[in-house]
């Protein structure tokens, strides 16, 4: 699989001076870590699920969390792990005759669930990641962790954790200090099996009774900005000790395919109309969640939780690292510049540090295998527009 695989390969060929790399599941953690993207939930309930796991992979989505948790009531608990049962044998024979799935987590509510369904899957589990561990703390964590180390062994793979950073005791002042602290312990010690770490800003909000409107992003509600960059500081860190850490879900959605239609079968390529499409995206609430997904990447956050198909290809796009970004990183790594010092970009409007930009530069490499580099005259309604299907 790959970004923008499900486009054309001359249509990429126009967009990308580099285009993003094939990677697997079997590849390697910093890679699938990187490549995550916008990881779409669904409800484990849907009875077609195998139909919309491989028409959403058909459609740019790379990774899926197969949700048993908050998405479904307390009741269709049993029920929805049939369901995942009969829909991974259904999609394994799928993939027999050639389909090509994406990354498939499970989102589960208890420890004993990670065997259970490991042991009741079978040979589908071949086609499954790993496990979305919820409302993470050291004490509710470490249960979790060891029940995915024993599943391994059965499951005669490797499989990975996602935990979920979104307990009560990590928003409250009082306790964030010691309850940080517990989890970097945690997944320290797992670190092997910890792929990213993701951020329920839901539940954050819950906690006071709040919501943000569609105009709003995260970082403009103070108490949850507040826990995110202490999220950061204590676990996202660049010296090779930190994790990544995917940004907060976006609740809001419309069709945004539908809006784009017209303009599309006039051109895909746009001729001169990406202020029109940009001023669309406005005026259908996306506006917020283009915003909120460059504050995540500026507050050190790479994927989305995303719970619409509809937000996966602004956060995929977004995601592209442009050509300018690419010259500066290239500029800053290069061998000759280890020992340091300052010099103008290639596009003559900033200053690289060798020194100080080099984490950035690394990160950003990263990034462009993962989603690669835009050419120089390609922008994100660009890639956008090319990705919606029909374009």
């Amino acid at each position: 699989m790959r970004h923008f695989g499900h486009i054309a390969p001359e249509v990429r060929e126009r967009l990308f001076h580099r285009e993003p790399r094939v990677f697997t599941a079997d590849s390697s953690p910093r890679m699938l870590a990187a490549a995550l993207g916008a990881t779409l939930y669904s409800p484990a309930t849907r009875p077609r699920l195998a139909d919309d796991v491989l028409k959403l992979a058909g459609r740019g989505v790379v990774s899926m969390v197969l949700c048993l948790e908050d998405s479904i009531d307390d009741a269709e608990v049993s029920g929805a792990e049939d369901n995942l049962v009969r829909q991974f044998a259904d999609l394994t024979e799928r993939v027999a005759a050639g389909a090509e799935p994406p990354l498939l987590f499970i989102r589960v509510r208890e420890p004993a669930q990670i065997t259970d369904l490991v042991r009741r899957i079978g040979p589908g589990v071949a086609l499954l990641s790993g496990f979305v561990l919820p409302k993470f703390t050291e004490e509710r964590g470490v249960p979790f962790l060891e029940a995915l180390t024993a599943a391994e062994a059965p499951a005669g793979r490797r499989l990975f954790a996602m935990p979920v950073l979104e307990s009560p005791e990590l928003l409250h002042l009082e306790t964030r200090t010691e309850t940080l602290a517990g989890i970097s312990r945690t997944v320290d010690k797992y670190r092997e099996r910890v792929l990213a770490l993701r951020l329920g800003v839901t539940d954050f909000c819950s906690a006071y009774g709040l919501r943000r409107p569609p105009d709003m992003t995260a970082y403009d509600v103070q108490i949850v900005a507040s826990v995110i960059g202490d999220v950061v500081n204590r676990l996202g860190r660049a010296d090779g000790t930190g994790f990544t850490v995917t940004g907060p879900v976006w609740e809001y959605f419309r069709h945004q395919e539908r809006m784009f239609k017209p303009q599309l079968r006039r051109s895909p390529f746009l001729e001169g109309r990406a202020d029109e499409l940009r001023q669309a995206l406005i005026e259908h609430d996306m506006d917020g969640l283009l915003r909120e997904i460059e504050l995540d990447r500026a507050n050190g956050l790479l994927g989305k939780t995303c719970i619409h198909p509809s937000h996966v290809l602004p956060v995929h796009a977004l995601s592209v690292v442009s050509h300018e970004e690419y010259s500066d990183a290239q500029d800053i790594l290069r061998p000759e510049r280890g020992g340091g010092g300052v010099l103008r970009s290639a596009y003559t409007n900033k200053m690289n540090e060798v020194k100080p930009h080099r984490a950035w530069a690394e990160r950003t490499l990263q990034r462009a295998e993962a989603f690669g580099v835009a050419r120089e005259d390609v922008g994100f309604v660009e890639l956008l527009t090319a990705g919606l299907p029909g374009a």
